[in-house]
């Protein structure tokens, strides 16, 4: 380009203007400003553009069947779900009427009572775990059964014993007091005496011998329980043991 010469091509808001003249500095400098300017201010409204929001369109059917829209949440529709649209008539969201203090009361009783069986659950499994700890197969469980049914049963032997030899001195007793059938007052103070001492333990023998036959099938019952517990996790431990190559 010639020295005494300069091109400008300046582009803005299409507007094309092109000259070619001797150089005037001042001219120069004031065309570049004036294209700064006009090239800043055509970015910022393109920021303005992209940067506004995109309306919102609620939807709803009220209580009498009537579609409604408009561009906020619609009061005629509080008490009911309402949608908000794209603009190109897609859902965008759901907004859930608010609840009642009667159905607030409702759903946290729910999620308490679902709180409490997540809890019980993870309780179960736990103790599941520890039985199993305790009695990694079926042989142990067996025998821990039979020694807890061995030393009740040897105490309600004795029980039995116990008993037996009372009714037995109960009835030598009843005997003799049966020659003062016809006036027991009259029979002597001792052996009166001895044969309510009597009566009286036969009655705690026999309450005690009760417990000791419910306490004979609790124990039972308790493993049992713990039997139908541990056998799918005995099935579940066979089952997860690698299986041995053969040689």
């Amino acid at each position: 380009m010639p020295r005494n010469k300069c091109a400008l091509t300046v582009t803005a808001m299409g507007l094309m203007n092109k000259t070619e003249k001797p150089c005037d500095p001042t001219r120069w400098v004031a065309t570049l400003t004036w294209a700064g300017w006009a090239c800043a201010s055509l970015g910022g409204m393109t920021q303005v553009w992209a940067q506004t929001p995109v309306p919102e369109i609620y939807t709803c059917i009220d209580a009498n069947g009537r579609k409604l829209t408009s561009d906020r949440k619609i009061s005629e529709c509080w008490d009911r779900e309402q949608k908000i649209l794209n603009p190109s008539g897609t859902v965008k969201a759901v907004v859930k009427p608010p609840l009642s203090a009667q159905a607030q009361q409702t759903l946290a009783d729910k999620m308490h009572a679902e709180q409490q069986a997540r809890a019980r659950l993870l309780e179960a499994k736990r103790r599941d775990q520890a039985l199993l700890q305790r009695y990694p197969h079926a042989a142990l469980h067996q025998s821990a059964r039979t020694q807890a049914l061995a030393q009740l049963q040897q105490s309600q032997h004795a029980s039995t014993l116990q008993l037996l030899d009372l009714r037995n001195e109960h009835l030598k007793l009843q005997d003799e007091m049966a020659f003062y059938a016809s006036n027991p007052a009259q029979a002597p103070l001792p052996l009166r005496q001895k044969l309510d001492a009597v009566t009286q333990a036969m009655a705690a023998a026999t309450k005690e011998l009760a417990a000791k036959d419910a306490e004979l099938t609790r124990i039972n019952t308790r493993f049992d329980e713990e039997l139908q517990r541990l056998q799918p996790l005995w099935d579940m431990a066979a089952a997860a043991k690698p299986t041995p190559t053969p040689r």
